[in-house]
């Protein structure tokens, strides 16, 4: 077990992915063995060399497609699956040699987020490469109604693809690899900051500086904010600039009305402006909101894999 976990470790130091962080922290912090012809197959798992032996770590499916999984591996992959875990399989050219459990902890402001999602008429869509056991315990656990399990990075773009045909408009939040190209294609693309790679944060939108889903309904509670204030300072000093126009145009303007059309206007716009600086009031999360004119769903595909794995 022990040789097993070092093995892991040693290929899951030079990966990116989420689940990494679990098997890598479980081994602590002993040095691991240097890993050579180290590859990453998006969506699936790394592989590389060491001692000379040709190992391969990955997802359930990997090593279904590899031809490893005896019967005895498949029952121990199924019963992790129904409780729920994600299964991380390392396997040489021959056989199967662990079968890895890692639970997926489910942040507890995701539900809180989720709810306040809804109420700001944000349909949520889990789009996961987890195997659907586990995509549907965790999306039960934060009030997910559809999920769409095992997907592959192009599976991911795919099913934004048909979100975006159904909706109109998508939102991705995501913070792997495997979720850039539907960050990319998604109308706006999300990627959580302190957990999410290169990649992801290059290739999204927006970062959300924390790994908190609370500050995605906030961010779009801000815009629809904004968006208002844009709307009514524009209005506000075209008015201005209308009125001026016509008294200019039948000689009632004053020199005191030009400066107020032109300077008085800019001090209530920046005023109006400042309503939305840090501390001024905001849009109440639990409040009624303005229903969008179309449901635009946010696809999440972001877990924290923080327990032990489990061999």
């Amino acid at each position: 077990a022990a040789e097993a976990l070092r093995l892991a470790a040693s290929l899951e130091a030079l990966s990116e992915h989420p689940l990494a962080a679990a098997l890598t922290a479980r081994y602590g912090a002993a040095p691991p063995a240097p890993v050579e012809a180290f590859e990453a197959a998006p969506g699936r798992g790394v592989s590389g060399r060491i001692g000379g032996v040709h190992f391969r770590l990955g997802s359930h499916r990997y090593a279904h497609a590899a031809g490893v999984c005896s019967a005895e591996v498949e029952a121990v992959l199924a019963r992790l699956e129904a409780e729920g875990k994600s299964t991380v399989v390392l396997f040489s050219e021959q056989a199967v040699l662990a079968v890895f459990g890692i639970a997926d902890t489910v942040r507890p402001t995701s539900a809180e987020a989720l709810r306040r999602l809804r109420a700001q008429g944000v349909e949520a869509v889990l789009l996961t490469g987890d195997n659907r056991r586990t995509a549907h315990a965790i999306a039960a656990q934060v009030g997910i109604g559809e999920v769409q399990a095992e997907l592959l990075p192009e599976d991911k773009l795919a099913a934004v693809e048909r979100l975006l045909a159904r909706y109109g408009a998508v939102g991705m939040v995501g913070d792997g690899i495997n979720d850039a190209p539907a960050l990319a294609r998604a109308h706006i693309g999300f990627a959580m900051g302190a957990a999410g790679t290169d990649t992801a944060l290059e290739t999204a939108d927006v970062a959300l500086m924390q790994d908190n889903l609370l500050k995605l309904p906030e961010f779009i509670a801000l815009s629809r904010r904004t968006r208002r204030v844009l709307a009514q300072n524009i209005a506000l000093a075209l008015g201005i600039k209308a009125v001026f126009f016509g008294l200019a145009l039948f000689g009632y303007a004053t020199l005191w009305m030009a400066v107020f059309a032109d300077v008085g206007a800019s001090l209530l716009v920046v005023g109006n402006g400042l309503r939305l600086a840090p501390g001024a009031a905001a849009e109440a999360p639990a409040a009624t909101p303005e229903a969008p004119a179309e449901p635009a769903p946010a696809c999440a595909s972001c877990c924290a894999a923080e327990a032990p794995a489990e061999r």
